[in-house]
């Protein structure tokens, strides 16, 4: 929970991972045979597996978050933003945001709800129309504060609510966690390959150059995804829920997971008694998307600890499931053979 706390609180949204890539880099060293950063910012970690016949693995977590851009000054002194990565309009009226790496406040404005005129209070007020108050007394000052390009994230403190845990950007620094957490425990059969991706919110670009430079024999993406759990109006089958174990992925958007990878997630997680849950399919994309395309071709899977409100200024997520994602990762690698890899037909 201290390393969540730690990697939730830090500064790092898309193209800006620096923070977070410290954070994690004193969480790793001692543990791993070998730690770099490479050109685009990815960070490397490599530990060594046990087996003489051992299969090289790529594991990834991206380290990057949602946030916003200055991109114009207006002559209050308000800031014109645009979104980095992908957020819903309707969460950001009234909200906190940290300015830049020194972590200016900042409040995302909103007209009075006395001054509304009708109908104004139906619609959602899109990004364009937004103003990001610094206290600048004028342009000038905004200008000199928050040049443009300066980034933003929203400024949201990590602590407990219940049985849950809050904090922001849980996707995908659950993930970071995770993979953390299996690079610090005992060696496994095989050579872990753990690369803590930039950019993956804005295009997957990070885990493209991770896939190319690692040559895996198989990888798995470690995420925080959505907890679509709450009640409807209408039955529907969640995402998936919290307290109900890892999620695994038979596909999404940008690929459709390995049925091998997908087997042996599912027979340990049963062997076991680890609880798991399949995510709804055909929704959502992650670093899985780009290493599956690498080279000749990777088998792939997708692992996440299921999260309340993603790509929000708040999450929540149970501390077992991330326990939980911890144990089937680690099991189902231990169990992981060349046999697992063969192409079903």
């Amino acid at each position: 929970m201290e390393l969540l706390r730690e990697l939730s609180e830090a500064f790092g949204p898309s193209g800006h991972e620096k923070e977070v890539r410290q954070v994690l880099r004193r969480a790793l060293e001692g543990h791993a045979d070998r730690i770099w950063v490479d050109a685009l910012g990815n960070l490397h970690a490599v530990r060594e597996g046990t087996a003489p016949d051992r299969l090289r693995v790529l594991l990834t977590a991206h380290m990057d978050e949602i946030g916003l851009m200055v991109v114009g000054h207006d002559e209050s002194g308000g800031l014109r933003v645009r979104a980095i990565g992908g957020i819903d309009d309707r969460v950001l009226p009234g909200a906190q945001v940290w300015v830049g790496p020194d972590r200016i406040p900042g409040v995302i404005g909103l007209k009075p709800v006395h001054l509304l005129e009708q109908g104004e209070d139906e619609k959602v007020v899109k990004i364009d129309q937004l103003l990001v108050d610094i206290g600048a007394k004028g342009k000038e000052e905004a200008q000199r504060l928050a040049p443009l390009g300066t980034p933003m994230v929203f400024a949201t403190r990590f602590e407990p609510i219940g049985a849950l845990v809050k904090g922001k950007s849980f996707d995908d620094r659950a993930g970071c966690a995770v993979l953390a957490e299996l690079v610090r425990g005992e060696r496994l059969p095989h050579d872990l390959h753990a690369v803590f991706t930039v950019q993956e919110e804005v295009g997957l670009r990070g885990a493209r150059v991770a896939a190319y430079a690692a040559r895996p024999d198989c990888a798995f993406a470690l995420e925080g995804t959505i907890a679509d759990d709450l009640p409807k109006k209408k039955d529907v089958s969640p995402t998936s829920e919290l307290c109900k174990g890892p999620a695994i992925t038979v596909m999404d958007r940008t690929f459709i997971a390995h049925r091998g990878l997908v087997r042996l997630l599912v027979e340990t997680a049963e062997a076991l008694g680890i609880p798991y849950q399949f995510k709804q399919p055909g929704i959502g994309g992650t670093d899985s998307g780009a290493i599956h395309l690498a080279r000749e071709g990777v088998p792939c899977g997708t692992v996440a600890v299921p999260c309340r409100y993603i790509h929000s200024p708040v999450s929540l997520l149970s501390p077992a499931d991330l326990e939980n994602t911890v144990r089937l990762m680690r099991e189902s690698l231990a169990r992981l053979t060349r046999k697992t890899l063969e192409l079903a037909t």
